[in-house]
């Protein structure tokens, strides 16, 4: 852009007649100027992209004209880990045609560099949160958090059981559809990938007694309960294997996950169904109002969870073919969905608790909704990016839920 205006002055006062078109991407100028705002703040600029692109070699060039220690890589095997261990701060960019799910391979590699700055307690909670992030355990005990509410916003006394089913079968589909779909994950989460390919027999052989332990409870709870997870648990092992032949529909919908937007509202729906659903029907065998009010929040909760989940995870999602919320509708538009479910949460939970369709607790769960719109924000403005602290983040509001419900409770 610097370059351009000097010509573009050069050629008003040599040739004023000349007719200048400015065709510069804006995307790249954008850059270049955010660049130059990041390099003031930080110690180290790395920048990620194609060494034959010339706007990459420019924001380079830029960084390195700021006086700041600056690295043109293409991919996270390229760090010099040496040489940034001195900045205490990082700024990271890339060029305009660099695809995201590179950018983000660089951040979560960058992410643990500075892990081994922080103190070993900090050290050691962030091995936790990967851990348990990566084992799919926090995400079924959210699960079990989501429960305990949905029963106590019921009024069902009777929550253990429940709570321990979803915990087993939140912990075993998404293992098992993590292991029999892990194609995109090569892309979003390579770290996630590469942990499944170490370990396939081990989550295999958790997810398969996880799944069996909670059938068996249901099935001690009653036949209905248990002809209800069966069949869930049948949809949910479907969801990544091709159900029809190749020679009826060709290239058609064979799997459930062919269908646009399957995978966050098949989601969204068996989380609803096994927290708050589920738990009713064993206790009373018939659905009242509280049940369909409490299931759509459940729902709309985990639909915004995975839906921004699938929003970070666009790229690589579309390279192997995935057809998710964010790649139907866009970033903004799925954002801004997002944004309005979780208002709508909160009103349905105000106004529920209010006329006593469910316990006061909604009172106090509308918590939930305000922190995850909250990150959507963060995320949104550049606060948060995506990595190991951010998921960690968004799993934590289910925990938050069971939190507020054990004071409530007690209280």
């Amino acid at each position: 852009m610097e370059f351009f205006e000097e010509v573009k002055k050069w050629a008003n006062k040599k040739f004023p007649h000349y007719k200048i078109c400015n065709t510069i991407c804006d995307s790249t100028a954008k850059r270049q100027a955010e660049v130059k705002r990041l390099a003031k703040s930080v110690d180290a600029v790395i920048v990620v992209g194609g060494y034959n692109s010339g706007n990459t070699r420019r924001l380079v060039e830029i960084a390195r004209k700021a006086g700041k220690s600056s690295y043109h890589i293409e991919s996270e095997n390229e760090l010099d880990l040496k040489a940034l261990a001195s900045a205490k701060y990082i700024g990271l960019t890339a060029g305009a045609s660099t695809p995201n799910w590179i950018t983000k391979r660089v951040y979560r590699t960058l992410e643990s560099l500075f892990l081994k700055k922080e103190q070993r307690w900090r050290r050691t909670f962030f091995s936790i949160q990967r851990s348990l992030l990566l084992t799919n355990i926090y995400v079924a005990l959210g699960a079990g958090c989501l429960c305990y509410s949905c029963t106590m916003l019921q009024g069902i006394n009777n929550y253990f059981p429940h709570v321990l089913i979803s915990i087993l079968y939140v912990l075993s589909m998404h293992i098992l559809n993590n292991l029999i779909g892990s194609k995109a994950d090569q892309y979003n989460d390579p770290a996630r990938a590469a942990f499944y390919r170490k370990h396939n027999g081990f989550l295999a052989a958790l997810a398969t007694i996880a799944g069996s332990v909670g059938l068996i409870i249901a099935y001690l709870m009653g036949i209905t309960p248990f002809l209800i997870l069966f069949f869930m648990s049948v949809l949910g092992l479907s969801y990544n294997i091709r159900l029809v032949p190749e020679s009826l529909l060709g290239n058609g919908y064979r799997r459930i996950r062919d269908i646009p937007g399957s995978k966050t509202v098949l989601i969204a729906a068996a989380w609803g169904i096994v927290t708050s659903i589920f738990p009713a029907f064993s206790v009373s065998d018939s659905i009242n109002v509280s049940a369909v009010i409490v299931f759509f929040l459940s729902a709309c909760m985990v639909f915004v969870r995975t839906a921004f989940f699938d929003t970070l995870d666009m790229q690589g999602d579309r390279i192997v073919g995935k057809a998710t919320i964010p790649i139907l509708l866009g970033e903004k538009r799925t954002m801004c969905l997002l944004k309005i479910l979780s208002t709508v949460i909160l009103v349905v939970l105000l106004l529920s608790s209010t006329f006593q369709f469910i316990s006061t607790l909604g009172f106090l769960l509308a918590i939930c909704p305000v922190f995850t719109f909250v990150i959507l924000l963060a995320y949104e403005r550049g606060y948060m990016l995506p990595g190991i602290r951010l998921e960690f983040l968004v799993e934590t509001h289910f925990i938050i839920a069971g939190i507020i419900t054990i004071i409530w409770s007690v209280v």
